[in-house]
């Protein structure tokens, strides 16, 4: 079975990430195991300087893809870099781990109120994290090994950039290569379904099932936005939230009210 490439070129604090996590739901239903992922941290941030700023650019991303949000962070406790959650992502792969440990780090950024800029913060929500040794986690993220390979993914991300002829990497962008090396780049922020296309472009092969019901999809993946349902259970319109709110009316699914949004889980 031909296996394609996805090299995903991310932060956790980027707002239009978060805002994007509904296409790469939608690549993962239809793709399967017929893809593998690798994570690089680009590096958003080495220092937030203009938190108002950041709190427009969440705003945005939100507004734009109807993803849970509560921006108050930005307002009240604002992180002073994003490199500090990058490397704790590296030392998740340390483990295995980086692809859960990102996703809750999305999470503290954008409706958690988590500053996750220092190792107490970081180490805390590790504990989060299925599987993940937090011990030896703690030992990693304050190792010279981490360091390393978040330099390595920042020489990467630059690399990239030069080759698409931008001055910084536009993110999220998500680079799929086939077995016989045929490469597609979707650079910044994707239409919907160009993620799929590029998949196929380069020889991945749609998985044999259709999309997976609404409780198959929240015990595959945990807690999702309503657009992540929407988008990995080809439900658009008001279809997802239709359903997600019929399953909480009889106990099947949990709703999490967010300031702006809901997440859900299976009951």
């Amino acid at each position: 079975m031909a296996v394609v490439r996805v090299t995903y070129y991310t932060d956790p604090a980027c707002p239009w990430s978060w805002a994007n996590e509904p296409e790469l739901r939608r690549l993962e239903v239809q793709f399967g195991d017929r893809l593998s992922f690798t994570y690089v941290m680009a590096g958003l941030a080495r220092n937030f300087e203009r938190p108002l700023a950041d709190l427009r650019e969440w705003l945005d991303a939100s507004a734009a893809s109807s993803m849970p949000l509560d921006p108050r962070l930005w307002l009240e406790a604002p992180p002073a870099s994003s490199y500090p959650a990058s490397m704790a992502v590296k030392a998740a792969a340390e483990q295995g781990l980086e692809g859960p440990y990102l996703r809750r780090a999305r999470e503290g950024f954008a409706f958690e109120r988590r500053k996750l800029d220092n190792p107490d913060a970081l180490v805390h929500l590790a504990h989060s994290v299925p599987g993940l040794d937090v011990e030896r986690f703690r030992i990693d993220l304050s190792s010279n090994a981490v360091v390393e390979l978040f330099g390595a993914d920042l020489e990467r991300s630059r690399a990239l950039a030069a080759e698409l002829d931008e001055e910084r990497l536009p993110l999220p962008t998500a680079q799929f290569q086939g077995e016989d090396g045929a490469m597609a780049v979707i650079s910044g922020r994707p239409t919907a379904g160009a993620y799929p296309a590029a998949a196929a472009t380069v020889g991945a092969q749609p998985a044999a099932d259709g999309p997976p019901g609404v409780e198959d999809a929240l015990r595959r993946f945990g807690r999702l936005g309503t657009p992540e349902v929407a988008a990995a259970c080809d439900l658009p319109g008001p279809r997802a939230p239709a359903e997600l709110w019929r399953l909480a009316e009889t106990w099947r699914a949990r709703p999490e009210p967010i300031l702006a949004g809901e997440m859900w889980s299976a009951a």
